[in-house]
């Protein structure tokens, strides 16, 4: 169990935490008393917080800066104890630890209080869907272990964890400097009748039986080897939710792929025959789709996430300036990476008070929006309440982490609709009996559609033409075609009809795919393709699977090209240039 320790700033985290593992002996031979040896040098009495932090500027000025993370195991359970920092200057670092977190340890200083961080940390846990929290009331002995003290400061912060939508499994008594209440207690507790730290945090209740999980695993990378023979292409990630057998049916989302489960990877032991949550996996398939990073893997039979480009959700900003609506960041949800821009805001919440505005233009640093998100493509996730770990987000402004927070539930977009035609054909299409790796093997290339645009009286046919003679002659397998050839043939039913042209996209959508099952570089020449053409397009052939050209001096529309080409003579090398780098062209 993932275990976050958040609170105010001198509260005594790390010393609860470094209390526990010396009381529980599970220290390093010799750690405790290198630390108490230090501690007597320093003129100061142990401290077990140094057991911690490992920081020397934690340990000048006796706080914690970075996210600590100790395994702990006790008689019942295994644990990763993350110990996070309760400066304000250092939330950012308290939120990455516990976004990690299935169950969170709050602890209050019982002589100071409910302070900022206190209030502004629950709601935090609250926002990260952590559901099973402990409240600590630390430093009982500076109040002289009084009940009164304890119960009056337990009736506040319950009353507020509830505003928040947090039912706290323990409010306990402890010092954690004296070791009471940590995992045992004496006489100067007598009145308390509730277990110590370490009982109730054995009696956490564990997340559904694996068993009965949705599998949700994103993916890291794909791995291909070549050394002796080895043609394996191994899909990696870590399981969040679930397990993953030998044998299983899986559909990769937002892509639609599917395939089966041929093996699970193991290093310097035998093939397993399946892995549960937490552990890190990697599986070869028995066809070999093409998938990317970013992909969210589920099994069949499971329920589907939500793949969209908008979504709703509860957002806590951290960075130096607000967040803006219409400002381009990047959104990461598990491993997938996409451009995202704030849609609209539809309240803002003060962590601390609780107060909210309905009528802000931005997200000031510290503060809680409810809002709407707009991403440049579909993602997939979760609602946070079906799961955290594919629910759970972070905003990256300036390569620094800026933001997070969790969703709430999807959007439908405009390509809803499509994108579940995409789906349907996925499930119900009858694959080759030669794979796509065999066939990229055979040509030397992978298969890619080439979208050559540009303004109207750009000629676009010729450069097409020339782009695929050019290609063919050194080898490669290429066709061309102009979208003419599909709207005056496939397409020749629609004309006129309402909503034709983004019919006519996703009918060559559809022509494109099968060229491209077939291993082909797939050429078309079309006017003005736009943004959403192309992403309508990749709905159904794959992100990866296509590369736009726009033939002219400047692109006049939203299209984000890879490639701008001025002429047909330097323009055909350059996209080929293209094709090489981007590994479609073996060198």
């Amino acid at each position: 169990m993932n275990l976050v320790v958040v609170g105010h700033v001198d509260h005594g985290k790390s010393t609860v935490v470094g209390r526990l593992l010396a009381d529980t002996d599970s220290l390093p031979e010799g750690k405790l008393e290198r630390v108490r040896q230090q501690c007597e040098r320093s003129g100061k009495r142990l401290e077990y917080a140094f057991l911690l932090d490992a920081l020397s500027d934690e340990q000048d000025q006796g706080i914690t800066i970075d996210v600590a993370r100790i395994f702990f195991n006790s008689k019942d359970r295994q644990y990763i104890i993350i110990d996070a920092p309760g400066h304000i200057e250092f939330l950012k670092n308290m939120i990455t630890g516990a976004s990690h977190a299935e169950a969170a340890v709050l602890v209050i200083d019982a002589d100071e209080g409910i302070k900022e961080n206190s209030l502004r940390h629950g709601y935090m846990l609250s926002l990260l869907g952590v559901e099973s929290v402990i409240v600590l009331v630390n430093k009982m002995d500076l109040v002289g272990y009084d009940q009164a003290s304890f119960e009056r400061l337990r009736s506040e912060y319950e009353k507020y964890l509830k505003s928040v939508g947090i039912s706290a499994k323990n409010f306990i008594p402890v010092s954690g400097i004296e070791g009471e209440g940590i995992a045992s207690f004496s006489n100067k507790l007598s009145w308390f009748k509730g277990p110590t730290l370490l009982a109730a945090l054995d009696a956490l209740p564990r997340r559904g039986l694996e068993e009965k999980e949705a599998l949700r695993m994103f993916v890291q990378d794909v791995y291909k080897f070549t050394e002796g023979g080895d043609d394996r292409r191994i899909v990696a990630g870590t399981i969040d939710s679930g397990t993953i057998r030998v044998g299983d049916p899986l559909v990769f989302f937002p892509s639609g792929k599917r395939s089966r489960v041929k093996s699970i990877e193991a290093f310097a032991e035998d093939p397993p025959s399946a892995r549960s949550r937490g552990e890190a996996v990697g599986i070869t398939l028995d066809e070999q789709i093409f998938v990317r990073r970013g992909e969210l893997i589920t099994r069949a039979e499971d329920p589907r996430p939500f793949v969209s480009s908008k979504f709703r959700c509860s957002l806590f900003w951290l960075g130096e300036t607000p967040m803006v609506t219409n400002r381009e960041y990047i959104l990461r949800v598990g491993t997938a990476r996409v451009t995202v821009r704030l849609a609209r805001i539809e309240r803002l919440i003060d962590a601390g008070s609780l107060s909210q505005d309905a009528s802000g233009e931005d997200v000031a640093r510290n503060m809680v929006a409810e809002c709407v998100m707009q991403t440049t493509s579909a993602v997939a996730f979760d609602p946070i309440s079906f799961s955290q770990s594919s629910a759970r987000f972070v905003i990256v402004d300036d390569f620094r982490i800026c933001g997070g927070g969790i969703i709430r539930e999807g959007i439908e977009d405009a390509q809803s609709a499509l994108r579940q035609q995409a789906y349907r054909r996925e499930e119900k299409w009858i694959h080759s009996s030669v794979s796509a790796s065999e066939r990229a093997e055979r040509f030397g290339q992978r298969p890619v559609l080439v979208l050559v645009t540009g303004e109207p009286q750009a000629d676009r046919k010729q450069f097409g033409k020339a782009l695929e003679a050019h290609l063919f002659s050194e080898g490669a397998m290429t066709y061309f075609m102009g979208i003419g050839n599909i709207i005056y043939g496939l397409d020749s039913d629609i004309e006129g009809a309402e909503s034709a042209d983004k019919e006519h996209i996703r009918r060559l959508a559809e022509v494109a795919n099968m060229m491209l099952n077939a291993g082909l570089i797939f050429v078309v020449s079309a006017a003005l393709i736009s943004q959403a053409d192309i992403q309508l397009i990749r709905q159904f052939v794959g992100v990866s699977r296509v590369r736009s050209v726009w033939l002219g001096d400047a692109v006049t529309n939203d299209l984000q090209c890879d490639a701008l080409v001025d002429s047909i003579e330097s323009g055909v090398e350059e996209v080929r240039a293209m094709l090489l780098q981007d590994g479609f062209l073996d060198a």
